[in-house]
This record gives structure tokens, C-alpha cells and sequence, in this order.
């Protein structure tokens, strides 16, 4: 590998984020060298992304999903075979590639957590795609990271955003962030009563995978921001504040305690915030265009309804209450979710099981890797019975 390019590793790389990394890699003028990849079920995209990058190492998420790569990358007659692993102890040989140095975490669920602490505690760049590990173990991350000299950069749009305004400076002069939010495709809907599976796919803006999708039309995806942004920022909830911005051009925003605003804005394009933490502190020259100024016209702001928008508020409780309660959190909001894609329940029964989820629970501390999962288990466990008897 030349000196000047940088080791890479994707774990998520068939989803939406790991693709669009992947598209950002190619523009990158060899930068990056694809040394791992780490993928679902997805195995026909995966190996075309084996054709295309040659890693080192691969890993697929249950051992019968190895004879399918397999199969699947015979047509491409590689001179060069990766190692294949799978489930957790291949995500981790992937983030263990001795010359990775920067690895994009970008699995979806509570599946992420454990390969993001790998890669945190080699002590190199971590982009962090999936919500979870901070979401769940936000203090557990930080002090690996702090422990072991890792560069944790976010790669949500809103947390790059905030990420881009601050420019390498602390927080002690900032009022409060302000994170963006479209306001999903319900955002004048009065009535939710009746939203069917198909209408909370279609988001107005982003293009995404399922359960992002629907955590943004119930705008949990925005109240796990929120959790994010405490961990990533070092400020309380308080100093948090989420804004509908249905046009999607200001992706973020820091309001200092002068009263200067300072925005990132951009197209909504997740190329942009990928390449600018795989890059960092540089920045890739992307082939695509830009904002046309000519044609925004206005932009606009307002409240979200925390009363049609249950989730957010239940975010909200769940940082103040601190310790395990986030990670009961998301794993309630993940099977809720997955009952709703399913047809079992619906849109508005998302937040009422989350919320008998987080009443029940007695709570605890998160500072190890197991009280976390421990907590996510239970919560699971107790979404399950409570859809029985829905």
C-alpha cells in the first residue's frame, strides 16, 4: 500500500451507507485501500464489491451465508480469494486487519455495537454510521476511545454538521445545537391513526434502508440524535434542541453565547458527510454539484409536534434518566419497528410499546459492555410479550 493512502474497512458496506462509501472511495484518487468488508445477507452486492475493491478480508452475518459468497463470486474468477469469517468474529478480524486505519461502522441495530468497540480499541478513526453504539454505551465508547487513542467522527449529516461548526474547537462557548430535522413524510398529517407501511416508507428527502425510514417518520431517529449528539458534544439534553427544517439545505446548526449562529448547509447527499469523515481533516474534491442557490427558494423552520411525535420526548426521558434506560430505548424501538414493517401493529403503537418498555424498566448503570447488553435483552424480551397481546 503507498504511504498516502489509507487502510479502509466497511462494516455495512451492502447498506445504503456502505455503498455510498464505497462510491465516494472511487472518487477519491486512491486514497483509501479497501482492506476489509463486512456485510448481512447480501451476498450477490457483496461480492461485486470484492470484484471491484479486492479486500483482504470479508465477513458475512451467519456461517451458512459463506457457501452463498462463495458461490456467488465464481463468475468473477478472482485471482485474488479474500478470507471469509462471519458474525461477530468476522466483523472483528475485518476491523482487525493490521493495516486498516480507518474503519466505517454502519450496521444496523444493536448487531453494530461490539465491532464498533473493536475498531474503537484499536485506537484509530472510527466513523460512526450506526446510531446504536452511542445510543446504548455512549459512555462505555467514549472511554475506549479516550483509553485507547481512538478519533471517533460522526457520519450522520446532523452530526457532522454540528462536527464542521465547531472546526476543532470545544464547547465551552456554545448555547445549544440545533439538529435539523425534515419532519418525515408526516409532517402535516394531523390524523396517524390509519399510516400504512408503504406510506411511512416514503421519506420526502433521504433516501434510506427500512427501519431508518420509519425512525424518521416517527422521529425517533431524531431523539437517538439527540443521545448521539450528548455523547459526541459533551453537553447536556438541555442544550440539545431539535428544529423541522423541511428542505433539508441546513443540516445543523451551533448557536454560541454571543448569539452567533454558525450553519453547515449542503445538498441532502450522505456522500458528503462520508467523505468528509473519511477524509478528515482533509477534504475529497466529489463530482457531484452542489447547492443551486437560484433555485432553494425559501427555507423554513418550525416546532416539531411533540404530541403527534410521542418518540422524541420518550428519547428525551430516556438520556435524562440516564444509564441503561437508552439502550432499553433502542432495543424496544427495533422491535417495534420490525412489528410495524411486519403489519402486527400499527404506526402509533410504535411509541406506546417503547414507552411501557422504559416504565417498567428498573435501570442501572451502562458502564460495561455487559450491563449493556444485558439491559437490550430485557427490553426485547419484554416488547415481545407485550405484542402478544396486541
Amino acid at each position: 500500500m503507498p504511504n498516502n493512502t489509507r487502510g479502509l474497512a466497511i462494516l455495512g458496506s451492502t447498506g445504503s451507507i456502505g455503498t455510498n462509501a464505497l462510491e465516494v472511495v472511487d472518487h477519491s484518487d486512491g486514497a483509501f485501500d479497501i482492506c476489509g468488508l463486512s456485510a448481512g445477507r447480501n451476498v450477490e452486492r457483496l461480492a461485486q464489491q470484492i470484484a471491484r475493491h479486492q479486500p483482504d478480508v470479508v465477513s458475512v452475518l451467519e456461517e451458512k451465508d459463506v457457501a452463498r459468497l462463495v458461490s456467488a463470486l465464481e463468475p468473477y474468477r478472482l485471482e485474488k480469494q479474500p478470507q471469509i469469517g462471519w458474525g461477530e468474529q468476522g466483523a472483528d478480524a475485518v476491523v482487525a486487519h493490521t493495516e486498516v486505519s480507518v474503519v466505517v461502522t454502519a450496521m444496523v441495530g444493536a448487531v453494530g455495537l461490539r465491532p464498533t468497540l473493536s475498531a474503537i480499541r484499536r485506537g484509530i478513526t472510527v466513523a460512526i454510521a450506526n446510531k446504536e453504539p452511542l445510543v446504548m454505551a455512549g459512555e462505555l465508547c467514549q472511554r475506549e476511545a479516550a483509553a485507547h487513542g481512538a478519533d471517533l467522527l460522526p457520519v450522520d449529516s446532523e452530526h457532522s454538521a454540528i462536527h464542521q461548526c465547531l472546526a476543532g474547537r470545544g464547547v465551552g462557548g456554545v448555547k445549544k445545537l440545533l439538529l435539523t430535522c425534515s419532519g418525515g413524510p408526516f409532517r402535516e398529517q394531523a390524523d396517524l391513526s390509519s399510516v400504512s407501511r408503504e406510506q411511512a416508507l416514503k421519506h420526502p428527502t433521504w433516501v434510506m434502508g427500512p427501519k431508518i425510514t420509519i425512525d424518521s417518520a416517527t422521529l425517533m431517529n431524531k431523539g437517538l440524535e439527540v443521545i448521539e449528539a450528548h455523547w459526541l458534544f459533551d453537553l447536556p439534553a438541555e442544550q440539545i434542541e431539535v428544529i423541522i427544517h423541511p428542505q433539508s439545505v441546513f443540516h445543523s446548526m451551533v448557536e454560541f453565547v454571543d448569539g452567533s449562529v454558525v450553519a453547515q448547509l449542503g445538498t441532502p447527499d450522505m456522500r458528503i458527510p462520508i467523505a468528509y469523515a473519511l477524509a478528515h481533516p482533509e477534504r475529497i474534491t466529489l463530482p457531484w454539484p452542489g447547492i443551486d442557490w437560484r433555485t432553494v427558494g425559501a427555507l423554513t423552520f418550525e416546532e416539531p409536534d411533540r404530541q403527534r411525535f410521542r418518540a422524541l420526548d420518550l428519547a428525551y426521558s430516556a438520556l435524562d434518566a440516564g444509564g441503561t434506560h437508552p439502550a432499553v430505548l433502542n432495543a424496544a424501538n427495533e422491535v417495534a419497528v420490525e412489528a410495524f414493517l411486519t403489519e402486527r401493529i400499527s404506526f402509533l403503537q410504535i411509541p406506546q410499546l417503547i414507552e411501557a418498555a422504559l416504565e417498567a424498566h428498573s435501570g442501572g448503570a451502562a458502564a460495561t459492555l455487559d450491563a449493556v447488553v444485558e439491559a437490550d435483552l430485557w427490553a426485547r424480551q419484554n416488547v415481545q410479550t407485550q405484542l402478544q397481546r396486541v
